[in-house]
């Protein structure tokens, strides 16, 4: 008797190339499958039900349901609404996109690094109103203290960035483990009061959870020393937005760039849309506007989908406790 054929949803925007490659890597084992292709937007609860395997992020409510779910692989790197408890069937197994987004979210943090202490926004602003004005002093990337927290592939690869061009980097994680070689410093998250007030940069790539909500309240902005900045591409929530608002506008801080805020998106009538030194984008330092970050997320899926077929080791399994890559 023939294996029953398996179920294979792909939800991501996929080209031909990619669809070839994804179908390659599903056929390379002995299982005998199909794979349909539906838009994310479109997907409904029967063709959750119906797949043995799932490629890209789903509304959550509709995984319940998923008896026959064998693989969720995410095209995010984060997993927080996946791992909370029945939204996952029994069994399954869920990877995340890690490694995919180092290079663009990285970058994006580098570029607001140099808008920051280059006071380039206040000279954005100037062009505007046709105004010929010097913003005052600047500080260097070299030679400067940049703490991170958060050294996962993105906060790695920003560490790595800033390292080469001559900072102080002290890492932050929540473990102990090597260090790398990037990092001049490394401590968990029991150090970071005494961290703060030594750092020129403090920037945040920290994952959601109680343990993260509001970690920057007013009282550590405080810490931080005068005139440092703030740089946050993680999650909105760990920055307390009424403590960030009175520490930019009396000027303790120096400035900071958000790529993700508290609320999501941030409400027109928000006072820290008019601080001069803060720098505002809309969650876009990830999802697909690189290229490269969207064939990385086909790269991992096919890597798990040939690990799949054949029965080996999956890349990218997310620990439901911790909500991190294994």
């Amino acid at each position: 008797m023939a294996d029953l054929e398996k179920n294979i949803l792909v939800v991501i925007p996929v080209n031909e190339d990619h669809k070839k490659f994804l179908e390659e890597k599903a056929a390379s084992g002995d299982k005998n499958c199909c794979i349909r292709y539906v838009n994310g937007e479109k997907v409904t609860k029967e063709d959750v039900e119906q797949a043995d395997v799932i490629v890209g992020n789903v509304d959550p409510s509709l995984i319940s349901g998923a008896k026959n779910l064998e693989l969720l692989q995410l095209n995010s790197a984060g997993a927080d609404l996946y791992i909370k408890a029945g939204v996952m069937p029994e069994g399954a197994v869920l990877a995340n996109a890690t490694g995919a987004y180092g290079l663009a979210v990285s970058e994006h943090m580098l570029g607001l690094t140099f808008d920051l202490i280059r006071r380039l926004n206040q000279y954005h602003a100037n062009q505007a109103e046709h105004v010929w004005k010097a913003m005052g002093n600047i500080i260097s990337v070299e030679g400067s203290t940049i703490l991170v927290l958060g050294l996962g592939d993105i906060g790695g690869d920003y560490a790595r960035k800033v390292h080469a061009l001559g900072a102080h980097v002290i890492g932050v994680r929540r473990t102990n483990r090597n260090k790398p070689d990037y990092l001049d410093e490394q401590h968990t998250m029991d150090d970071l009061d005494m961290l703060l007030g030594r750092a020129d940069i403090v920037a945040m790539v920290l994952p959601g959870g109680s343990t993260t909500n509001h970690i920057m309240d007013e009282r550590r902005l405080r810490l931080m020393k005068k005139g440092a900045y703030l740089i946050n591409v993680g999650r909105g929530n760990a920055i307390d937005p009424d403590g960030l608002y009175k520490a930019l506008k009396d000027g303790h801080l120096g400035g900071c760039g958000l790529d993700v805020t508290e609320p999501e998106p941030l409400p027109a009538d928000s006072p820290l849309w008019d601080l001069e030194n803060l720098v505002i984008t809309p969650h876009v330092a990830g999802n697909f506007f690189l290229p490269e970050t969207f064939e990385r997320i086909v790269r991992i899926a096919g890597e798990n989908l040939a690990a799949w077929a054949n029965g080996t080791p999956y890349r990218n399994v997310v620990d439901f406790t911790t909500g991190y890559r294994k």
